[in-house]
């Protein structure tokens, strides 16, 4: 069975594959595609751990490293015929460019040296007759990067897409929220832009056959399903084909891609670093110039897929809760990753603990269902407001709050994101513990344990830990921690509540 929404058909013959980016949303699924097509697959991850629960993990070997240290890269590409870049710098700051460009070279000059013998690399579809200083720098750097492969002495296969649809891409979740939240919309003046939008499917399709093209090949391939549309098509399709009432979609010319960030930002879970560069990158129209890729990857009956099945493809996935892969799998650049301390007198500093504990009146698998089904909808068991206003606090800093909510309803694994946390551990039935992502003076941990008590009860241990950043960190812990009773008090009485109300328990009261 393919991963996410979409089957890919592979070269005929097994290739050695390096897939850099594993931990996001189009490596996450591209995976499982080269798998199917009989190739052996080598992940490139900063952390390894993310990939731990991923269901194809025992049948890839992992190399720790990144594509912006040499050492590690000219590591990875040993013994590797086709490298996957699908790796970018976006919103790490104003210098992501640099970086961006940085790290093609290192990866270039890596291959070259390893004797790779082609990159195929997933880049953005850049609008004709359009000057490159005009681009957004979003644009312009995927552009740079794809220009960088075809220049170095591996051939490089560049495949440029516009918008993707398939369940839990940042694009759709944009489109499904907008639509969804909004029976009337003051919208920017992109909505009616004209977009060429391709499936997912279609994507790991080109991307898995891209592996098996002749040698001679070096060149960019212009990807995209058969459907033209303004966006504003797109969200009146998707309210049609979803059962939703009309939608009223009025453009307002002065709503910046700037401002249409922030408005992104506050109605759907993409947070503006990665709304704004979407938006910007629908400033002018996005469509192919070019379908030579059939020269080398016919179309199947029924391929490339239209919008509408697309949408419905994505529609159902999320419906029957099998997103394989989401946009927020990857964390988000300047997000902290550092791991909880476990060394009691740890000597990175000061660290503050809140621990709570109860003996519940239920079994302990009971009591581990309601733990591993905490937040998205089910909400956090405790003063729903207070969540509520602490998500809304990090939107408007710019940080992902609450609206991310989860991939699966009921089950995680290590490196999903839940609401503004990131699952750091998951040990099924004992332990699990969440990282902050959300904008905080230091950083913070919250850890669930439950055990059996020998009695047919278990117990529950709920710790939240907080290593300050400056006098500003210490300042934050002790203005919050009058609310800590109410907060995380509250949360554990209710956890150990819905364990004991409902054996199948999985939901939350706030």
């Amino acid at each position: 069975m393919a991963s996410g929404d979409e089957t890919a058909h592979g070269t005929a013959r097994p290739l050695r594959c390096l897939v850099t980016g594993a931990t996001g949303y189009i490596g996450g699924r591209l995976v499982p595609e080269l798998l199917k097509a009989g190739h052996q697959v080598r992940c490139l991850a900063r952390s390894p751990r993310k990939l731990r629960d991923q269901p194809w993990a025992d049948q890839v070997e992992v190399a720790r490293g990144d594509v912006t240290d040499p050492a590690s890269v000219a590591g990875a590409l040993g013994g590797i015929d086709v490298a996957y870049y699908l790796v970018h710098a976006l919103g790490s700051g104003a210098g992501f460019e640099k970086t961006d460009r940085e790290a093609a070279h290192t990866f270039a000059d890596g291959a070259a040296a390893a004797g790779v013998r082609r990159i195929v690399y997933l880049g953005g579809l850049t609008p004709s007759g359009v000057p490159v200083g005009d681009l957004s720098p979003h644009l312009r750097s995927r552009a740079e990067v794809g220009r960088i492969f075809l220049a170095g002495d591996v051939p490089a296969t560049v495949l440029r897409a516009a918008v993707v649809i398939g369940s839990g891409s940042a694009s759709f979740e944009m489109l499904r929220y907008l639509t969804e939240r909004l029976p009337v919309m003051v919208t920017p003046s992109w909505v009616g832009t004209r977009i060429q939008p391709i499936a997912i499917r279609d994507v790991l399709r080109y991307l898995v056959a891209s592996a098996g093209m002749p040698g001679d090949v070096n060149r960019t391939f212009d990807i995209a399903g058969p459907d033209i549309m303004t966006y504003r098509a797109m969200m009146e399709r998707y309210a049609k084909i979803a059962g939703l009432p009309h939608r009223l979609i009025v453009p307002v010319p002065m709503l910046s891609p700037r401002l249409s960030s922030h408005w992104i930002g506050l109605v759907t879970p993409v947070p503006r670093a990665i709304a704004r560069p979407l938006a910007e990158s629908l400033r002018h129209e996005v469509v192919c110039g070019e379908h030579d890729i059939t020269r080398y990857v016919p179309d199947e009956p029924g391929a490339p897929l239209g919008f509408d099945q697309a949408l419905e493809l994505a529609l159902r996935r999320v419906r029957e809760a099998e997103v394989a892969t989401r946009w927020s799998n990857a964390s988000l650049p300047g997000v902290p990753s550092d791991p909880l301390p476990t060394d009691p007198d740890w000597a990175g500093g000061s660290l503050y603990t809140d621990v709570r504990q109860r003996t519940v009146n239920a079994p302990s698998d009971t009591l581990w269902r309601v733990v591993e089904g905490i937040g998205g909808e089910h909400g956090w068991y405790s003063f729903p407001l207070a969540w509520a206003v602490r998500g809304w606090l990090d939107r408007l800093m710019g940080g992902v709050g609450l609206g991310r909510g989860r991939r699966d309803a009921h089950r995680l694994r290590v490196g999903d994101s839940l609401d503004f946390w990131r699952v750091e551990e998951v040990v099924p039935g004992r332990l699990l513990r969440l990282r902050a992502e959300m904008r905080l003076p230091g950083l913070a941990w919250l850890e669930m344990r439950t055990e059996p008590d020998g009695h047919g009860r278990s117990r529950y241990r709920q710790k939240a830990v907080f290593h300050p950043r400056g006098l500003l960190g210490h300042a934050y812990w002790w203005s919050v921690s009058p609310f800590h009773a109410v907060v995380f008090g509250g949360m554990a009485r209710n956890v150990a509540k819905a364990a004991e109300a409902d054996p199948g328990a999985a939901g939350g009261t706030g």
